[in-house]
């Protein structure tokens, strides 16, 4: 950097590549990365500020003052920019225009402490017209903005310490609390709740096919469905309560509900009835634009039409930002700029001519509460919008398909209104003793398409037969009709349904239901929906979240001990108050002492209105019943625990030979909502796990049962009763009753069709293969090997010991193999070098074959890895979701969730760290013994699993990951404490892997 220069921070190494372009000679971009200090982990405080700091990183008792630390990730960049800064002679911070951003910059000037003049400089899109503009019109630094921000920082930390220990001790170890996440995930278990409280209720209407003529005189067929008969309004849906009972309104004199029975009568009436027009009504139709994206529309929308996360769409939006092409994506405005509204005009006049714009440019009122991120919408960025067309090799695919959708909304917000007509026929039939029956069909034909020309909506959804969502697409067109006239029948059919349990939430309509409820802000919606799945409390089946059984035993517990905190108006209420901390209308310091400490005046003066605070709630929180908190009533005796190996049935009005109440496990693949009464009762009875006897060993005379263990289902041979043990080894336990003899079941096999026969092959395992000479390598001796086939953690395999006691092994290909394999194809194995690859031997074939991705054009396969289950196309692999079954898994679903992966871009590679960790050992011993293989293994161990424990993975996870064992991570967790002082983080980070 020359003497003289400017000096300008951004958040990202792409922003400022971008930036750096249009700035030129004279100044020098550098980026921060993100955040460089952070709230100091209470682990992380210094010794000497323990008793301050060290529960919260916050000082509560003096103005919540927190204490920041700049992370260990971060020291090289800060001494980066702190070398920069000293040629420098002026300073910009040119971060993001939110609170983020602005606390970004507060912490820049705070850590690298300029003496040169510091200006802030914000734009909302990435060109050099907004550039230069934002180098003309800087500003300070906005305190309030990053006191309100500071303010919703403490606000998390204390929130979350404060009230995850709570669910470590009653609910289950690793847990953590939020205070939005924790609110969004009770969302979706009281959508749970009423689906399993609801009860589906059947209903019948007639639907006739009936047809006219048109102008031309060709027949035209149509569909009309009976509203009315004899004088009475026929049931429909929302006729019907939760409890599958007709409400009042069902109930009253002028409504008919059809049996199946009297709905096959009254059609067969009809089928030789004279059908005639009562009416023809013609209504204009006329369908608006809707406003530009902001931050929630574009995620609802991208979910809802794309199919995209929020995770995904914010991302691809970051991209999108961070390049160029569109304008800031975290903003809660609909306003377009006026040289947007020239470029969106110009836009649509190129593409589609002048008789598709609006009257006159329009404007779009912003209506959110609280709206305060940005200035603009989200749209193209620049004076002249690029088309997707010149983006499609320049940008990845999911930015290219989400362009393409603020493009299309921009553009529409500038174009005429979509017009056409409506046309609503009745028609009557005589059905004998019943009465008269009067049908409805309607039909909407588009005339002008206006703004669907370039949303690329060719038809607006058309009703017919007068019912929601009977014929709901297509342009649909009635002919001409006129009272009186007689039509035409084709067919008359009775038509059943049923009503329907309320939806489960999407993401998009979860982010639609958060911005209603003003719960969080737009801009951490995504983060919020990953961190629920992330840790667990929430999962996804298509498109739909469901909530786990977890979340209902955390939610029971937030909802009965701290009612108040996972209350929605308070919730958003904490958000308003943020809101007027950004304004300047409040201190963060008072809002956090009420929030924290409650407020005693108030509490005197009205009870009503008294907030008490945080610090007391959890104070006087008594006794919990982690027994009752960790039930879900499912009814006749059944419920579902909670457990520390996860969910199990129990039925308590059942008990087994020992008196305790019948279990099952609870398959991944069960929601909430379909284990009904029905389905628990058939899985105590039917797939409890419970021993069930085979018959008799004949060589032992010992019982042969089948079980479900921890760790999957088995057989078990129980010794004869009076039977006593062999004489312990040296050391261990005497014990004078013998185990039993177990073996685990093959993959093929079911704990329900398993027979004698198999159990008793299993149990007879190891198999003796055979043995054969072969000579030494070097000496030339021959000596005799025997090899045996036996299943393993990892599979079926071969062990081969030879006659100085030495063991050599091989995988086969399949289980089955374990009984026909021969001493000559043994033999043959062994001949060829041991595969030391990952996968333990040759890839067996796929599971299933789904088809060719639409977006690799690869094939997908499901495999089986170590791990388990896995989705692939040869490039981007993705361990399959807990709720899919891997033989009914749908293709698209396969495809949607390997896109998700790649839009998350490459997973980091690991050997930095396992060298990091190999020279930190070397430096440790530099000048001592060397240390032994072993012991530098196990510390290598030790690095990786606290690098991992900082990240917030729970031990069998850390397990999965280093191919270990939960008890071996405990032990070493615990090494770390005693030895190095390690504390673990009590709160798991935002992004950390989803628990088992």
């Amino acid at each position: 950097m020359a003497d003289g220069s400017k000096l300008v921070i951004v958040e990202s190494p792409t922003k400022a590549r971008k930036i750096s372009g249009y700035l030129g000679d004279g100044y020098t971009v550098m980026a921060s990365v993100g955040h460089i200090r952070d709230l100091a982990q209470p682990s992380q405080v210094p010794a000497a500020d323990k008793e301050h700091y060290g529960k919260f990183g916050v000082d509560v008792n003096d103005g919540f003052k927190p204490y920041y630390i700049v992370g260990a990730d971060k020291r090289k960049t800060v001494a980066d920019l702190k070398s920069a800064l000293k040629k420098a002679d002026e300073l910009y911070l040119a971060t993001d225009e939110d609170r983020e951003g602005e606390a970004i910059a507060w912490h820049l000037v705070e850590t690298l402490k300029p003496k040169v003049p510091v200006k802030r400089m914000v734009f909302h899109e990435i060109t050099k017209n907004a550039i230069k503009q934002s180098l003309e019109q800087t500003r300070d630094v906005d305190a309030d903005m990053v006191d309100a921000q500071e303010t919703r920082r403490i606000l998390d930390r204390l929130y979350g310490y404060e009230l995850s220990p709570v669910l470590w001790r009653k609910v289950g170890p690793g847990l953590s609390a939020g205070r939005v996440q924790s609110v969004a995930t009770r969302l979706i278990v009281e959508r749970e709740r009423e689906r399993m409280a609801f009860t589906r209720a059947s209903y019948w209407d007639i639907v006739a096919k009936l047809a006219a003529a048109n102008t031309q005189g060709e027949r035209v067929g149509f569909d009309a469905r009976m509203v009315s008969l004899g004088g009475r309004r026929l049931v429909g849906s929302k006729d019907f309560g939760a409890d599958g009972k007709l409400t009042p309104a069902g109930f009253a004199d002028n409504v008919c509900q059809l049996s199946q029975t009297d709905a096959a009568a009254v059609a067969q009436e009809l089928e030789h009835a004279p059908f005639t027009v009562m009416s023809m009504e013609s209504k204009p139709y006329r369908r608006r634009p809707l406003p530009p994206f902001t931050t929630s529309t574009l995620q609802q929308t991208a979910g809802n039409r794309l199919g995209m996360s929020s995770r995904a769409t914010m991302r691809a939006a970051q991209g999108l930002y961070e390049n160029g092409y569109i304008t800031y994506m975290r903003t809660d405005s609909v306003t377009l700029s006026s040289e947007a509204i020239a470029a969106a005009r110009n836009a649509v006049e190129y593409h589609f001519g002048k008789s598709f714009l609006s009257d006159a440019p329009k404007q779009y009122d912003t209506k959110t509460a609280g709206a305060q991120e940005a200035h603009e919408c989200i749209r193209p960025a620049g004076a002249r919008f690029h088309d997707p067309d010149e983006l499609a090799t320049r940008v990845p695919s999911d930015q290219l398909k989400l362009y393409t959708l603020i493009w299309q909304r921009t553009l529409a917000s500038q174009m005429a209104d979509a017009t056409g007509s409506t046309a609503t026929v009745k028609i009557s039939a005589p059905a004998g003793g019943h009465g008269e029956a009067l049908f409805q069909a309607s039909g909407t034909v588009i005339d002008f398409p206006g703004f669907m020309k370039a949303t690329g909506e060719q038809h607006h959804a058309a009703k017919q037969g007068g019912r929601k969502g009977e014929n709901a697409e297509g342009n649909a067109s009635l002919p001409p009709m006129s009272a009186g006239q007689r039509l035409d029948v084709a067919d008359v059919q009775a038509d059943g349904h049923e009503t329907q349990p309320p939806a489960r939430y999407t993401e998009a309509s979860l982010v639609k239901t958060l911005e209603a409820k003003e719960i969080g802000r737009p801009s951490t919606y995504a983060s919020i929906i990953s961190t629920i799945i992330d840790r667990g409390y929430v999962y996804e089946r298509g498109r739909a979240l469901i909530p786990s059984w977890l979340a209902f035993a955390v939610v029971k517990l937030l909802e009965t001990k701290f009612p108040k905190l996972v209350d929605y108006q308070f919730t958003a209420d904490m958000e308003n108050g943020l809101d007027q901390i950004a304004h300047g209308k409040q201190t963060g310091r008072d809002w956090l002492t009420r929030f924290y400490f409650g407020d005693g005046d108030a509490a005197a003066a009205n009870a009503d209105e008294a907030h008490e605070g945080l610090q007391r709630q959890v104070a006087q929180l008594g006794e919990i019943d982690a027994r009752a908190i960790n039930t879900i009533e499912i009814g006749d005796g059944l419920h579902v625990r909670v457990g520390r190996y996860g969910p199990y049935l129990e039925d308590m009005a059942h008990t087994d030979e020992d008196g305790n109440p019948k279990r099952a496990a609870l398959p991944d693949t069960i929601a909430p909502d379909e284990l009904t009464v029905d389905v628990a009762r058939d899985l105590i009875e039917n797939h409890s796990g419970g021993p069930r006897e085979l018959g008799k060993d004949p060589k032992t005379g010992g019982t042969v049962e089948v079980r479900n263990g921890r760790f999957g289902p088995y057989v078990a041979l129980l010794p004869v009763e009076g039977a006593v043990s062999p004489a312990p080894a040296k050391g261990s336990k005497k014990s004078d009753a013998p185990r039993p003899k177990m073996a685990s079941l093959f993959k093929t096999m079911s704990p329900e069709s398993i027979t004698l026969d198999d159990a008793l092959r299993l149990l007879s395992l190891p198999r003796e293969v055979g043995s054969y000479e072969e000579a030494n390598a070097e000496t030339g001796e021959i000596s005799t090997s025997t090899v045996a086939a036996n299943n393993g953690r990892y599979g079926p395999y071969l062990t081969k010991t030879k006659a100085d006691g030495s063991t050599e092994t091989r995988s086969l290909n399949s289980e089955d193999e374990i009984f026909t394999v021969d001493i000559e194809t043994a033999k043959a194995l062994f001949a060829q070098p041991k595969f030391r690859g990952r996968g333990r031997g040759a890839a067996k074939p796929p599971i299933r074959e789904l088809g060719t991705d639409p977006e690799s054009k690869k094939p997908v396969v499901i495999r089986e890895g170590r791990f388990g289950m896995y989705l692939t196309d040869g490039e981007t692999n993705r361990t399959l979701p807990r709720q899919y079954d891997p033989a009914t898994i749908t293709p698209e679903d396969a495809y949607r969730i390997l896109a998700e992966k790649r839009a998350m871009g490459p997973t980091k590679k690991r050997g930095g760290r396992r060298g990091a960790a190999k020279k930190s050992i070397a430096r440790k011993t530099s000048g001592k013994k060397a240390v032994s293989a072993v012991e530098a293994k196990r510390a290598e161990r030790r690095a990786k699993v606290k690098q991992l424990a900082d990240k917030g993975w729970a031990n069998t996870r850390i397990a999965e990951e280093l191919g270990s064992t939960p008890s071996t991570v405990k032990s070493d967790i615990a090494w770390l404490t005693e030895h190095e002082g390690y504390e673990r983080p009590s709160v798991v980070p935002k992004g950390s892997a989803k628990k088992k």
